[in-house]
């Protein structure tokens, strides 16, 4: 069994139809087992309620899948052990502090971290030591 972090974009789009939601929900068909930051249900509850803003969700379609996500198979890590990997990881790469949060926890399992951000991927396949440590929903195999 291997390991993954996934990051926010990609669990969302095991909820919600999005653009490469295909590709991550291809993700749950495989026997792996995944981990995040605890940050991962702020980040998932917040695209919720920006669907529900946007009228792409009702209040009660969002107030469900916030519910469902103590459902999720992902392990999850509490970001106070990740803090300060993370922003020294934020400062050597441009990111923010919570995108670098899921990439700390990478590097510290010493796996990769699937992102449906190509923004992000691109920001850090630019440094040589965390590039490794980064791939795409669309990428992986």
């Amino acid at each position: 069994m291997s390991v993954f972090v996934v990051d926010a974009s990609v669990v969302i789009k095991w909820f919600v139809p999005e653009i490469h939601g295909e590709a991550a929900r291809r993700l749950l068909k495989h026997d792996h087992q995944y981990f995040a930051p605890d940050l991962v249900f702020a980040e998932i509850s917040n695209a919720i309620w920006k669907k529900v803003r946007r009228g792409e969700l009702s209040p009660p379609q969002g107030q469900d899948l916030v519910t469902d996500l103590g459902s999720i198979a992902v392990e999850t890590i509490p970001v106070r052990a990740l803090a300060s990997d993370a922003y020294s990881l934020a400062i050597s790469i441009g990111c923010s502090v919570y995108d670098a949060t899921y990439l700390a926890l990478a590097v510290r399992l010493g796996t990769k971290m699937l992102t449906a951000d190509e923004r992000l991927a691109t920001e850090v396949a630019r440094m040589p030591l965390a590039a490794s440590h980064i791939l795409t929903i669309r990428e992986f195999r």
